[in-house]
């Protein structure tokens, strides 16, 4: 499978040193606009540096991988899919949903397959964890908690454009909510936030801790919760409770290693950061998104799938903003 990757940043450099490390793929070309970062990655990965438009409309590009700023998800997106590529996007596709639709409109119309990178569900315990539930360990699901903090908070500027802690954070958390409850839609959504990690956020109009109840159509309760600060480390943890018993999928540390004196057991940190927690599941997403493509099946997360945890996300936003829950 010949590869573009758009975008040489760090995680289209990610992107990138998986691809060239692939048995199933080739890193045909990189394109960036600040030239310096693309040809970094090209002589990493023995690739070529190209602009945009060769490297998405090029003949000897089979798919594409979108690492780019979220305002340009879409437009390359709908490029790709009018040059019959193959498309891998990372989240979100844009942050507005009816631009997601239209996008969607266009992937649709060209019959080209569109995979969107919510790599989480490919962490190894998270796939195990929703392995199992699927197989009726905990039996009928009536509990979803999802956990995700930040060592640190981005600078303000960031989140001014980001599109809120609920759309560029939280987001992640929402498809995991519906990867694990299996078609089980949430209809009902009550978010609350606060700025308590960073003033300047607060002043830029977003918040850095925040939580969300939500309710499905069948009464499951879904709730997440997501801090900006996390002192020791990179904090990312599922439970699934259910009416035969609780699955639950803990922290990665740096090492199993542990020490116990008088004063009790210590563990080492876990991991401070997403690259590393996550470094297994994005090479896993490309593992499946390649197999997706030479297979023929559809892939997942698929662009709706981008499209419903955006819905959420907005729900989400509107709740935390009024004050109350909003129906979905």
């Amino acid at each position: 499978m010949r590869i573009a990757v758009l975008g040489a940043g760090r995680i289209g450099t990610i992107h990138g040193l998986n691809v060239a490390a692939s048995p199933a793929a080739r890193l045909v070309a990189v394109a960036d606009p600040h030239r310096p970062a693309a040809e970094k990655l090209a002589r990493m990965t023995r690739a070529e540096v190209r602009d945009v438009d060769d490297a998405i409309e090029g003949p000897d590009v089979d798919a594409v991988i979108i690492g780019t700023p979220t305002t340009t998800h879409a437009d390359f997106i709908e490029r790709a899919a009018r040059a019959g590529k193959a498309i891998f996007c990372e989240k979100p596709v844009d942050l507005s949903s009816e631009r997601i639709a239209a996008c969607l409109e266009v992937v649709e119309k060209a019959g080209v397959p569109l995979m969107i990178g919510f790599n989480r569900r490919f962490d190894p315990n998270f796939a195990e964890l929703r392995r199992r539930l699927v197989e009726g360990v905990a039996g009928e699901v009536e509990m979803v908690t999802v956990i995700s903090r930040d060592p640190a908070p981005p600078p303000a500027s960031y989140v001014a454009s980001s599109g809120g802690i609920f759309r560029d954070m939280m987001i992640h958390d929402f498809d995991m909510t519906r990867f694990l409850l299996g078609g089980d839609e949430v209809v009902e959504v009550h978010a609350i936030g606060s700025a308590l990690v960073d003033p300047a956020i607060g002043q830029a109009g977003d918040a850095d801790t925040a939580a969300v109840l939500m309710k499905t159509a069948r009464g499951r309760i879904c709730q997440i919760s997501n801090s900006r600060r996390a002192s020791y480390g990179y904090d990312q943890r599922i439970e699934v409770h259910g009416s035969k018993g609780m699955l639950r999928a803990g922290n990665i540390h740096r090492s199993t290693v542990e020490i116990a004196t008088g004063a009790g057991f210590l563990a080492d940190p876990v991991q401070d950061f997403f690259l590393q927690r996550y470094a297994d599941a994005y090479r896993e997403e490309l593992a499946a998104f390649l197999s997706h493509i030479r297979s023929g099946t559809p892939p997942a997360p698929s662009g709706r799938d981008g499209l419903l945890a955006q819905r959420l996300a907005d729900a989400a936003t509107a709740s935390w903003q009024a004050g109350t829950p909003v129906r979905v």
